[in-house]
Protein backbone atom coordinates (compact mmCIF):
# COMPACT_ATOMS: atom_id res chain seq x y z
CA UNK A 1 0.00 0.00 0.00
CA UNK A 2 1.33 3.47 -1.25
CA UNK A 3 -0.45 6.65 -1.03
CA UNK A 4 -1.44 6.86 -4.35
CA UNK A 5 -3.65 3.10 -3.92
CA UNK A 6 -4.48 4.14 -0.72
CA UNK A 7 -6.09 7.41 -2.33
CA UNK A 8 -7.89 4.98 -5.42
CA UNK A 9 -9.67 3.18 -2.44
CA UNK A 10 -11.55 5.96 -1.71
CA UNK A 11 -12.23 7.82 -4.70
CA UNK A 12 -15.28 8.25 -6.68
CA UNK A 13 -13.88 9.76 -9.71
CA UNK A 14 -16.22 9.49 -12.87
CA UNK A 15 -18.83 7.79 -11.25
CA UNK A 16 -22.53 8.21 -11.29
CA UNK A 17 -24.41 7.99 -8.27
CA UNK A 18 -28.27 8.23 -7.75
CA UNK A 19 -28.89 8.84 -4.25
CA UNK A 20 -32.95 8.81 -3.29
CA UNK A 21 -34.38 11.16 -0.56
CA UNK A 22 -30.68 13.26 -1.13
CA UNK A 23 -32.04 16.59 -0.89
CA UNK A 24 -31.80 16.32 3.44
CA UNK A 25 -30.60 14.43 6.28
CA UNK A 26 -28.70 11.42 5.73
CA UNK A 27 -29.32 11.20 1.82
CA UNK A 28 -27.81 14.57 1.19
CA UNK A 29 -25.04 13.88 3.92
CA UNK A 30 -24.22 10.49 1.60
CA UNK A 31 -24.83 12.90 -1.74
CA UNK A 32 -22.29 15.31 -0.65
CA UNK A 33 -19.27 12.74 0.39
CA UNK A 34 -19.80 11.06 -3.07
CA UNK A 35 -19.85 14.54 -4.53
CA UNK A 36 -16.33 15.71 -2.69
CA UNK A 37 -15.12 12.07 -3.81
CA UNK A 38 -15.11 12.76 -7.30
CA UNK A 39 -18.59 11.67 -8.20
CA UNK A 40 -21.21 12.44 -10.63
CA UNK A 41 -24.64 13.05 -7.86
CA UNK A 42 -27.59 12.39 -8.98
CA UNK A 43 -30.26 13.69 -6.29
CA UNK A 44 -33.82 12.06 -6.41
CA UNK A 45 -36.90 13.42 -3.92
CA UNK A 46 -40.94 14.32 -4.68
CA UNK A 47 -40.37 18.26 -4.20
CA UNK A 48 -38.60 20.13 -7.27
CA UNK A 49 -37.52 22.76 -5.18
CA UNK A 50 -35.57 20.75 -2.23
CA UNK A 51 -34.29 18.88 -5.61
CA UNK A 52 -32.88 21.57 -7.13
CA UNK A 53 -31.98 23.18 -3.98
CA UNK A 54 -29.43 20.21 -3.09
CA UNK A 55 -27.83 19.99 -6.41
CA UNK A 56 -27.05 23.44 -6.23
CA UNK A 57 -25.28 22.66 -2.92
CA UNK A 58 -23.23 20.07 -4.41
CA UNK A 59 -22.20 22.47 -7.34
CA UNK A 60 -21.30 24.29 -4.63
CA UNK A 61 -18.62 22.05 -3.30
CA UNK A 62 -17.44 21.35 -6.82
CA UNK A 63 -19.22 18.53 -7.90
CA UNK A 64 -21.27 18.03 -11.18
CA UNK A 65 -24.94 16.98 -9.76
CA UNK A 66 -28.46 16.93 -11.04
CA UNK A 67 -31.72 17.42 -8.92
CA UNK A 68 -34.53 14.73 -10.59
CA UNK A 69 -37.93 15.56 -8.87
CA UNK A 70 -39.29 11.53 -8.58
CA UNK A 71 -42.11 10.09 -6.67
CA UNK A 72 -39.96 7.13 -5.31
CA UNK A 73 -43.33 4.92 -4.94
CA UNK A 74 -44.09 5.17 -8.75
CA UNK A 75 -42.22 2.24 -11.09
CA UNK A 76 -42.58 4.88 -14.14
CA UNK A 77 -40.92 7.72 -12.22
CA UNK A 78 -38.16 5.47 -11.41
CA UNK A 79 -37.40 4.14 -14.87
CA UNK A 80 -37.96 8.09 -15.82
CA UNK A 81 -35.01 8.84 -13.01
CA UNK A 82 -32.57 6.11 -14.65
CA UNK A 83 -33.08 7.74 -18.17
CA UNK A 84 -31.78 11.02 -17.24
CA UNK A 85 -28.85 10.27 -15.15
CA UNK A 86 -27.84 7.84 -18.41
CA UNK A 87 -29.14 10.58 -21.02
CA UNK A 88 -27.23 13.15 -18.79
CA UNK A 89 -23.62 11.00 -17.20
CA UNK A 90 -23.48 7.86 -20.13
CA UNK A 91 -23.93 5.31 -17.31
CA UNK A 92 -24.88 4.75 -13.91
CA UNK A 93 -22.54 3.14 -11.00
CA UNK A 94 -23.83 3.35 -7.95
CA UNK A 95 -27.18 3.19 -6.22
CA UNK A 96 -28.05 4.71 -3.11
CA UNK A 97 -31.78 3.21 -1.66
CA UNK A 98 -32.03 6.27 1.00
CA UNK A 99 -35.66 7.30 0.61
CA UNK A 100 -37.69 6.23 2.86
CA UNK A 101 -41.78 6.83 3.49
CA UNK A 102 -41.90 6.65 7.94
CA UNK A 103 -46.14 6.10 7.99
CA UNK A 104 -46.88 4.60 11.35
CA UNK A 105 -50.02 2.95 12.65
CA UNK A 106 -51.14 0.18 15.44
CA UNK A 107 -51.51 -2.80 13.65
CA UNK A 108 -54.64 -3.10 15.03
CA UNK A 109 -56.20 -0.31 13.60
CA UNK A 110 -53.35 -0.49 10.01
CA UNK A 111 -55.53 1.18 6.63
CA UNK A 112 -54.37 -1.10 3.84
CA UNK A 113 -54.00 2.23 1.90
CA UNK A 114 -51.07 2.89 4.08
CA UNK A 115 -49.51 -0.12 4.18
CA UNK A 116 -49.17 0.21 0.06
CA UNK A 117 -48.08 4.16 0.21
CA UNK A 118 -45.27 2.64 3.18
CA UNK A 119 -44.36 -0.52 1.00
CA UNK A 120 -44.20 1.45 -2.49
CA UNK A 121 -41.82 3.57 -1.32
CA UNK A 122 -39.72 1.56 1.08
CA UNK A 123 -40.05 -2.02 -0.91
CA UNK A 124 -40.63 -1.43 -4.15
CA UNK A 125 -39.55 1.92 -5.00
CA UNK A 126 -35.28 0.17 -4.02
CA UNK A 127 -36.35 -2.49 -5.72
CA UNK A 128 -37.74 -1.44 -9.02
CA UNK A 129 -34.77 1.46 -9.07
CA UNK A 130 -32.41 -1.02 -8.81
CA UNK A 131 -34.02 -3.29 -11.50
CA UNK A 132 -34.44 -0.02 -13.75
CA UNK A 133 -30.41 0.77 -13.39
CA UNK A 134 -29.50 -3.09 -13.75
CA UNK A 135 -28.12 -2.68 -17.32
CA UNK A 136 -25.96 0.59 -16.06
CA UNK A 137 -25.30 -1.49 -13.15
CA UNK A 138 -24.22 -4.50 -15.27
CA UNK A 139 -22.07 -2.33 -17.60
CA UNK A 140 -20.18 -0.77 -14.47
CA UNK A 141 -17.04 -1.44 -13.96
CA UNK A 142 -17.55 -0.40 -10.00
CA UNK A 143 -21.08 -1.13 -9.54
CA UNK A 144 -22.49 -1.07 -6.15
CA UNK A 145 -25.84 -0.86 -4.44
CA UNK A 146 -26.62 0.73 -1.01
CA UNK A 147 -30.02 0.01 0.68
CA UNK A 148 -30.64 1.64 3.89
CA UNK A 149 -32.16 -0.31 6.44
CA UNK A 150 -33.05 0.56 9.79
CA UNK A 151 -32.41 -1.13 13.01
CA UNK A 152 -36.13 -1.30 13.35
CA UNK A 153 -35.99 -4.06 10.91
CA UNK A 154 -34.27 -6.31 13.56
CA UNK A 155 -36.35 -5.33 17.08
CA UNK A 156 -39.70 -5.60 18.22
CA UNK A 157 -41.65 -2.50 16.85
CA UNK A 158 -44.95 -1.84 18.58
CA UNK A 159 -46.31 1.31 16.56
CA UNK A 160 -43.86 0.70 13.91
CA UNK A 161 -44.38 -2.64 12.78
CA UNK A 162 -45.50 -1.05 8.89
CA UNK A 163 -41.99 0.81 8.63
CA UNK A 164 -39.95 -1.85 10.32
CA UNK A 165 -41.43 -4.89 8.21
CA UNK A 166 -41.11 -2.86 4.91
CA UNK A 167 -37.47 -1.88 6.14
CA UNK A 168 -36.51 -5.79 7.21
CA UNK A 169 -38.14 -7.04 3.48
CA UNK A 170 -35.63 -4.35 1.70
CA UNK A 171 -33.03 -6.02 4.02
CA UNK A 172 -33.86 -9.34 2.92
CA UNK A 173 -33.63 -8.08 -0.99
CA UNK A 174 -30.47 -6.91 -0.37
CA UNK A 175 -29.03 -10.45 0.37
CA UNK A 176 -30.62 -11.65 -2.38
CA UNK A 177 -29.76 -9.06 -5.01
CA UNK A 178 -25.85 -9.69 -3.82
CA UNK A 179 -26.40 -13.40 -4.50
CA UNK A 180 -28.44 -12.95 -7.70
CA UNK A 181 -26.15 -10.09 -9.25
CA UNK A 182 -22.40 -11.09 -8.12
CA UNK A 183 -21.97 -12.92 -11.78
CA UNK A 184 -22.28 -9.28 -12.87
CA UNK A 185 -19.83 -7.66 -11.13
CA UNK A 186 -22.50 -5.80 -9.13
CA UNK A 187 -22.07 -5.56 -4.72
CA UNK A 188 -25.07 -4.83 -2.70
CA UNK A 189 -24.86 -3.97 0.38
CA UNK A 190 -27.07 -2.33 3.61
CA UNK A 191 -27.02 -0.09 6.52
CA UNK A 192 -29.10 -0.14 9.19
CA UNK A 193 -28.84 3.23 11.28
CA UNK A 194 -29.65 3.69 14.31
CA UNK A 195 -31.08 7.17 15.99
CA UNK A 196 -29.90 9.74 13.60
CA UNK A 197 -31.01 13.56 14.03
CA UNK A 198 -32.66 14.37 10.86
CA UNK A 199 -36.11 15.69 10.06
CA UNK A 200 -38.06 12.16 10.25
CA UNK A 201 -36.34 11.56 13.90
CA UNK A 202 -38.00 15.47 14.70
CA UNK A 203 -40.73 14.66 14.30
CA UNK A 204 -41.63 12.84 17.41
CA UNK A 205 -42.12 14.05 20.70
CA UNK A 206 -39.42 14.70 22.53
CA UNK A 207 -39.88 11.96 24.73
CA UNK A 208 -39.79 9.66 22.31
CA UNK A 209 -36.49 11.26 20.70
CA UNK A 210 -35.39 10.92 24.12
CA UNK A 211 -36.14 7.18 24.51
CA UNK A 212 -34.41 6.74 20.80
CA UNK A 213 -31.73 8.21 21.71
CA UNK A 214 -31.11 6.42 25.12
CA UNK A 215 -31.45 2.70 23.43
CA UNK A 216 -28.03 2.87 22.25
CA UNK A 217 -24.63 2.32 24.27
CA UNK A 218 -23.46 6.04 23.42
CA UNK A 219 -26.80 7.39 24.80
CA UNK A 220 -27.03 9.73 22.21
CA UNK A 221 -28.66 10.60 18.57
CA UNK A 222 -26.09 10.22 15.75
CA UNK A 223 -25.35 13.16 13.02
CA UNK A 224 -26.33 12.41 9.72
CA UNK A 225 -22.59 12.77 9.00
CA UNK A 226 -21.69 9.99 11.05
CA UNK A 227 -23.47 7.61 8.35
CA UNK A 228 -21.30 8.67 5.48
CA UNK A 229 -17.78 7.03 6.52
CA UNK A 230 -19.35 3.22 6.04
CA UNK A 231 -21.67 4.67 2.84
CA UNK A 232 -18.41 5.65 1.04
CA UNK A 233 -16.75 2.30 2.24
CA UNK A 234 -19.21 0.41 0.85
CA UNK A 235 -19.56 2.28 -2.50
CA UNK A 236 -16.08 2.81 -2.96
CA UNK A 237 -13.26 0.10 -4.08
CA UNK A 238 -12.16 -0.16 -0.33
CA UNK A 239 -15.09 -2.26 0.08
CA UNK A 240 -14.21 -4.64 -2.80
CA UNK A 241 -14.46 -7.69 -1.10
CA UNK A 242 -18.46 -6.74 0.57
CA UNK A 243 -21.09 -7.88 -0.32
CA UNK A 244 -24.65 -8.85 0.54
CA UNK A 245 -23.80 -7.61 4.08
CA UNK A 246 -26.07 -5.13 6.62
CA UNK A 247 -23.78 -2.64 8.51
CA UNK A 248 -24.72 -1.65 11.72
CA UNK A 249 -24.70 2.33 12.65
CA UNK A 250 -26.44 2.22 15.36
CA UNK A 251 -24.09 3.81 18.80
CA UNK A 252 -24.49 0.13 20.32
CA UNK A 253 -27.74 -0.28 20.15
CA UNK A 254 -28.36 -3.52 18.79
CA UNK A 255 -25.74 -4.84 20.81
CA UNK A 256 -27.28 -3.81 24.09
Amino acid sequence: MDRSSFEKMFDLGGRTAIVTGGTRGIGLAIAETFALAGANVVVASRKPEACEKAAERLREIGATALGVPTHLGQVEALQALVRTTADTFGGIDIVVNNAANALAQPLGTMDPAAVDKSFGVNVQGPLFLVQAALPHLKASRHAAVLNMGSIAALDFSPGMAMYSAGKAALLSFTRSMAAEFVGDGIRVNAMAPGAVDTDMMRNNPQPVIDGMANLSLMKRLATPEEMVGTALLLCSDAGSFITGQTFLVDGGAVPR
